[in-house]
This record gives structure tokens, sequence and C-alpha cells, in this order.
């Protein structure tokens, strides 16, 4: 009876010894991906120097282009802002600021242009381009501006 008694405990701690995942094992599991894609926005700019005609006048000249990319689906936003708030500006004696208008991709809105793209876009190229009113009464000097283009995701 002590044999049995043994053999019975052996037996009981041996299977109390199993792994437990043996009895969970499945015939089929999943395993979840996740991955993030970070918001780009990006403008390439070539400038063309163009020269503008302030005696005679310019009229949509192109100045420059720019390639935008941005991968915000709600979209995204160029502005334009000139350093000089629109004016050409020189240093030379009595030379007075001349306005001009900015142009990008066909649209303006006086010093500054802001365009807002309704979905994402990529490798899209749009033209910038100035408008210079005559003024033959300019005095001598070289005269100019910066113009900023940025973007921005929505």
């Amino acid at each position: 009876m002590i044999r049995f008694a043994a053999a019975a405990l052996i037996a009981a701690v041996s299977l109390a010894a199993a792994p437990a995942f043996a009895a969970t094992a499945a015939a089929s599991g999943t395993i979840q991906l996740n991955s993030t894609v970070a918001q780009t926005c990006t403008v390439s700019v070539t400038d063309a120097g163009a020269q503008l005609n302030i005696l005679t006048g310019s009229n949509a000249v192109t100045v420059g282009s720019v390639v935008e990319t941005c991968n915000d689906g709600a979209g995204y936003q160029i502005s334009v802002q000139s350093a000089n708030g629109g004016t050409l500006k020189s240093n030379a004696t009595g030379a007075q600021p001349v306005s001009y208008t900015p142009i990008y991709d066909g649209q303006s809105s006086g010093s500054s242009v802001n365009v807002v793209r309704s979905s994402a876009q990529f490798n899209k190229t749009a033209t910038v381009a100035v408008t210079v009113p005559a003024n033959a009464q300019a005095i001598a000097g070289s005269y100019t501006d910066t113009l900023t283009i940025t973007i921005q995701g929505r």
C-alpha cells in the first residue's frame, strides 16, 4: 500500500509540473501591426533670376517656381511674404519704394499671398510671378526685395 501511495504521489507531482501552456494551445493566433506616418510638408524654391522693369512696368513676370509636397490629408497652406511689405527698395539717395504685386500659382491679394490646398499634394509645381506698375520717374539705383514661401499642413 505504501508503494501505491508513493506512486500516486509521484504521478500527482508530475501532473502538477506539466507546462500550463499546453492547455491553451490554439489553431490560430493574431499579431497586431502598428505604424505612424509623420506629417511632412516641404517646398523646393527655384529663383528664375528675372529682371523687373520699373520704368515701363512688368506684367506677371515669372520670377521663380516652387515644388510643393505635403502629405497632410486635410491639405495645407502656402504663404508668400515680402521682406519689404510688397515694395522694391533702393538705398539710392532720393529713391522711393516701388510697390508690386506677387502672384502665386495665378492667385494674388496685395503684398502677400495665401493659397489653400484642400488635399495632400506630391511634387506639385507652382509659378511665382510679379507685377510692377510703370514708374517713369523712378530714381536710378538697384531695387530689391525678398519673397519667402512657406508651407504648413492643416
